[in-house]
């Protein structure tokens, strides 16, 4: 209807033209469609291809469409008209992003988040099931502790790999301090006993 009547639409969502409004409008493209078809058939001329409905006046803003394969029509007819569509403005080239060192929160000592702020890969619980249904021990308790707020323990290996040794002393990553600091929120007394167990620390 907008195209036949030369104007764009704007139509916010549950607040748009109502019934009537649209009936209106497409009892004027109706006419002004059998204007032009008369013209055509008058001067014999063959529309152009923008204007292959003039034949068809949309009184139900809706139009027959055929199998492409058989030639037979649907058994309900479409509704057909113009769409505007943005692209989605994400590309790579703005979202790669790698970091070795770089900033951590004040609060949770973890990696900040965000390529703006130069932040680590999140690694959510999701990744956590996934390296424990493998049983990647090692590689979950490097994420966990060095590569996260264990802040001794990736002191520690700092060191190391500037000495160029190989060595892992993991710690007490400080979201468990957090976790026993909830706990004693909700009027708990929780204490930490370090002590060793079949030679296995603890």
């Amino acid at each position: 209807v907008a195209k036949v009547l030369g104007f764009k639409a704007i139509s916010p969502v549950f607040d748009g033209a109502t019934e009537d409004d649209i009936q209106k409008l497409t009892g004027e493209a109706n006419e002004l469609m059998r204007q032009r078809a008369a013209e055509l058939e008058e001067n014999k001329e063959v529309p152009p291809a923008d204007e292959f409905f003039v034949s068809v006046p949309p009184t139900t803003l809706k139009t027959q469409l055929y199998d492409g394969r058989t030639g037979e029509p649907f058994d309900q007819c479409a509704t057909i008209g113009y769409i505007y569509m943005m692209k989605l403005h994400h590309l790579v080239d703005d979202k790669i992003h790698a970091r070795a060192t770089g900033p951590y929160s004040l609060i949770t000592q973890q990696p900040l988040g965000g390529k703006a702020r130069t932040g680590g890969q999140r690694f959510g619980e999701m990744e956590v099931w996934a390296l424990e249904g493998y049983g990647a021990a090692y590689t979950l308790q490097e994420m966990l502790t060095v590569k996260s707020d264990d802040v001794e323990g990736r002191t520690k290996i700092y060191e190391s790999m500037v000495k160029g040794e190989n060595s892992l002393e993991a710690g007490t990553p400080l979201s468990f301090d957090v976790l026993c600091n909830e706990i004693r929120g909700l009027g708990l007394n929780i204490q930490l006993e370090k002590r060793r167990l079949g030679g296995v620390g603890l």
